[in-house]
């Protein structure tokens, strides 16, 4: 089973308060343990299917972070397309 994937987040922008409802959007995703925005643990998530997460972002600092979703088949890597931006 390979590692899970990240396409697409949306939205891809939230405040620095956090509580933003994000849709996840790649694959592999079925048994999903956790849900990062950076080093930080989602408030909430779950998994609607195997290619679909919603998750709520936790409060952070100004900036970008990579989203990464976490199965017993390893974490998602990092790439353009799973940036979320605090303002």
């Amino acid at each position: 089973m390979p590692a899970p994937t990240v396409t697409k987040v949306a939205p891809d922008v939230g405040p620095e308060a956090g509580s933003t409802n994000v849709t996840i959007t790649g694959t592999g995703f079925t048994g999903a343990k956790a849900v990062k925005f950076g080093s930080v643990a989602a408030k909430s998530f779950t998994v609607v299917s195997a290619t679909s997460i919603t998750a709520e972002s936790p409060a952070g600092s100004a900036g970008t972070v990579d989203v990464t979703v976490t199965t017993a088949a390893g974490t998602s890597a990092t790439s353009s397309a799973d940036d979320f931006t605090y303002l």
